[in-house]
C-alpha cells in the first residue's frame, strides 16, 4: 500500500506551482484528477522542449495524474467541480486569488459543501495584503523573497538560478500543509480548512540569517558569487584542467583536515583560524591558498585527495554527469518510464524515500482528457479509488 492511498485529490492550477505540489501527492498514491481547458490543456504541456508536439518536461510534472477536461467559466463545468470536490479530500489550485471565488467555487462555498475538504492555495503574494490582486510568478516570488539580489557575482546584475525555484519551494511549502491539516482532521476531529501559501514567503522561508543581521547589525548580504560570506572557508576552486572543484572546508575539525590535504600546516595551527570567526577574517588569504594547491593538480586529483582526507568536495555537475553517475543510479534517482505513447524517456525518480510505503511512478502523464469518459455526469468522483482517509 502507497502512504497516500485512498486520498483523493483535486487539482485545478496549472503550470508549476499547484501542479508540482499534485505531482507530490501522486507520487505516494494519491488519486491526482487534474482539471484542464479543452482546447489547450495545461499550458505546460507546451513549455520548452517538445517531443511529437509534447513537452517533456510534463512528463514528469504529470505522471501519475488523471486528466478531465472541463470549462471552469461555464456553468456546466462549475457543477463539475463541485460533485468533485464533494467527494474530495484536497483542492489544490494556483489561480490569482479572487478566481475561483469569481466562479462560485471559492473556500466558503466549497467548504460548505464539502467541510473535511482541505485546499491548497498558492499564489503570488497571498491571499491577503496589498499585493494579493498582482499576478506572480516564481521569478518575482524569488525577487520578493530575498533570493534573486544575492545570486550573481559581486557588481554584476542579479541572476536567475536558472529553475522555477520559487514555484517548487510554493508546492513543498504547500503538501507540508496539506499533510498537516490531514493529520488535525484526523487526529483531532477538526474541520478541513485552507492552506494559504505565498511564492515570495516560501523563498523568503529559507534566506536564513538574512533578517536578523540586518536588524541587530544593519547588514545588507550582497552578491558573493561561488562563496558563501561569513562562513569560510567555502568555495569554487580553479584545476589545473580547466574544471573546478567545490571544497566545504569550513567545519572546524574539517578545516584542520583540509589544510593538512594541501600541506599547510601553518594554518592548520594557526590560533587565529581554529573557529569560523577568525577564518572569516582571513578568507581571502585561505582561499588563495587552497587554490595555489588545487591549480597544480587536475579536478580527479583533487577529488581523490579531499576524499582521502575526509573532507566535503564535489564537482559541478551538469545533466550529462547526473545521467550517468552511480551515486544517482544506485538511489534509482534517474528512471527510464514509457510515456503514453509508449516510448521510453529518462525522468527523475522520487523523492523522500519512504522505508515501507515508498513512491512510485503508477502511469504516464495523461494525454488531454484521457479520463473524461470516467467522469459521469452527476455521479461525483470517478470509479477506481479507494475509501478515502477519515
Amino acid at each position: 500500500m502507497n502512504a497516500l492511498e485512498g486520498l483523493k485529490v483535486l487539482e485545478l492550477g496549472q503550470l508549476i506551482a499547484g501542479p508540482f505540489a499534485g505531482k507530490t501527492l501522486a507520487e505516494f498514491g494519491a488519486d491526482v484528477i487534474k482539471v484542464e481547458p479543452a482546447e489547450t490543456g495545461d499550458p505546460l504541456r507546451k513549455w520548452r522542449m517538445l517531443r511529437d508536439g509534447t513537452s517533456v518536461w510534463w512528463e514528469v510534472q504529470s505522471r501519475n495524474k488523471r486528466s478531465v477536461c472541463l470549462d471552469l467559466r461555464s456553468p456546466e463545468g462549475q457543477e463539475a467541480v463541485r460533485a468533485l470536490a464533494l467527494e474530495a479530500d484536497v483542492l489544490i489550485e494556483n489561480f490569482k486569488p479572487g478566481t475561483l471565488e469569481g466562479w462560485g467555487l471559492g473556500w466558503e462555498q466549497l467548504h460548505a459543501l464539502n467541510p473535511k475538504l482541505v485546499m491548497l492555495r498558492i499564489s503570488g503574494y497571498g491571499q491577503t495584503g496589498p499585493c494579493r490582486d498582482k499576478p506572480g510568478f516564481g521569478v518575482l516570488g524569488e525577487s520578493m523573497g530575498g533570493l534573486r539580489y544575492l545570486s550573481g557575482e559581486p557588481g554584476r546584475v542579479p541572476v536567475r538560478v536558472g529553475v522555477s525555484l520559487g514555484d517548487t519551494l510554493s508546492a513543498l511549502h504547500g503538501v507540508i500543509g496539506v499533510l498537516m491539516a490531514l493529520y488535525h482532521r484526523a487526529a483531532h476531529g477538526g474541520e478541513g480548512q485552507f492552506i494559504d501559501v505565498a511564492l515570495y514567503e516560501s523563498v523568503f522561508n529559507v534566506m536564513e540569517s538574512l533578517l536578523p543581521e540586518y536588524d541587530a547589525f544593519g547588514a545588507v548580504r550582497e552578491r558573493a558569487g561561488s562563496a558563501l560570506p561569513g562562513i569560510a572557508p567555502t568555495n569554487a576552486y580553479r584545476c589545473n584542467d580547466g574544471h573546478y572543484v567545490l571544497v566545504a572546508g569550513n567545519g572546524d575539525s574539517i578545516f584542520r583536515r583540509l589544510m593538512r590535504a594541501i600541506e599547510r600546516p601553518d594554518l592548520e595551527n594557526d590560533p587565529a583560524l581554529r573557529h569560523n570567526d577568525g577564518r572569516v577574517e582571513q578568507v581571502d588569504l585561505l582561499d588563495a591558498s587552497i587554490e595555489a594547491w588545487t591549480v597544480q593538480r587536475s579536478r580527479e586529483q583533487v577529488l581523490a585527495a579531499l576524499d582521502a582526507a575526509g573532507v566535503p568536495a564535489g564537482r559541478i555537475y551538469t545533466v550529462a554527469d547526473i545521467a550517468s553517475d552511480p551515486q544517482y543510479l544506485a538511489r534509482e534517482m534517474i528512471v527510464e518510464t514509457r510515456t503514453s505513447d509508449g516510448r521510453t524517456l529518462k525522468v527523475p525518480g522520487i523523492v523522500p524515500k519512504l522505508s515501507a510505503t515508498p513512491g512510485r511512478i503508477a502511469h504516464p502523464a495523461p494525454r488531454l482528457g484521457e479520463h473524461d469518459d470516467q467522469l459521469r455526469p452527476g455521479a461525483g468522483w470517478p470509479a477506481r479509488t479507494r475509501r478515502s482517509p477519515t
